[in-house]
């Protein structure tokens, strides 16, 4: 049975990375109804353990699933996609889609061999990456290293705050300073907050390296597991909700509003 036109996706991240994602599905599916959830009471996810993840986000979302009634839900990042995804959708009866580190079609545009992958702490230490390196990028060399600091930066970039060129220059490095980490052409933005700050990547590891991240695709899949059910004839104006943090308010409303998002909730 088709959802109602009004029944929203529904977005949700540590934070404000997953805008990255909400960006290009508002491109391919611009009447559909949004409600963008960011857990700024849990922000920075990556520093968090694998068990206090696997229980908070599959708990936060049937929360949000009750709340918004949404047709589709969407982990917007990489963290908590890779630790938390197979939970969530043991937990929630509907179509979830997750977030997980462009390491295949880094592989493919590749020519030296040697990928280097961004991410998370929590994200780069996961088995899964593991997985996704044997299964699609054998035979190359795939380097990792994790930055906090780059998901400090981007919430800060959004918010209009000068980024510290030392923490762009220090998530470079991370992954040059490596064995073979010179020799890097493809770098996977492995968190969902990075492409906010691909201009500064870009500048710090020089016109040589090729950023990828996994955006684009999330999107066509949404877009794919929607296709024919019914949207609003016009766009509807989204909503933000935040997990109420003490030492982090929301974002003022002009942030979000290039997102089609013209009301903030707290939860």
């Amino acid at each position: 049975m088709n959802p109602a036109p009004d029944a929203p996706i529904l977005f949700f991240d540590s934070g404000l990375g997953g805008l990255t994602v909400l960006g290009p599905t508002r491109a391919l599916l611009p009447t559909a109804p949004i409600v963008y959830a960011a857990d700024y009471a849990g922000l920075p996810y990556g520093q968090k353990s694998e068990t206090e993840l696997a229980a908070r986000v599959p708990a936060l979302l049937g929360r949000l699933v009750e709340r918004y009634q949404p047709r589709l839900a969407v982990i917007a990042c990489n963290t908590a996609s890779t630790i938390a995804l197979a939970h969530v959708r043991a937990a929630l009866d509907l179509p979830i889609v997750g977030t997980v580190p462009a390491i295949k079609p880094a592989a493919a545009l590749s020519k030296t061999g040697v990928i280097g992958v961004l991410g998370t702490e929590a994200t780069v230490r996961q088995p899964y990456v593991d997985d996704l390196s044997a299964r699609f990028a054998g035979g190359k060399t795939v380097l990792r290293h994790g930055s906090p600091g780059l998901v400090t930066g981007a919430e800060a970039k959004l918010r209009g705050e000068p980024v510290d060129p030392t923490v762009i220059a220090r998530a470079i490095a991370g992954l040059r300073d490596q064995e073979r980490g010179d020799a890097i052409d493809v770098i996977v933005l492995a968190c969902t907050h990075f492409p906010l700050l691909a201009d500064e990547l870009q500048a710090a590891a020089g016109p040589a390296v090729t950023l990828i991240d996994g955006a684009d695709g999330i999107a066509r899949r949404i877009a794919a597991l929607t296709e024919g059910q019914p949207w609003p004839a016009f766009p509807t104006p989204g909503v933000a909700v935040f997990t109420r943090s003490i030492d982090r308010p929301p974002p003022p409303l002009a942030t979000l509003a290039p997102y089609g998002i013209d009301r903030i909730e707290t939860i």
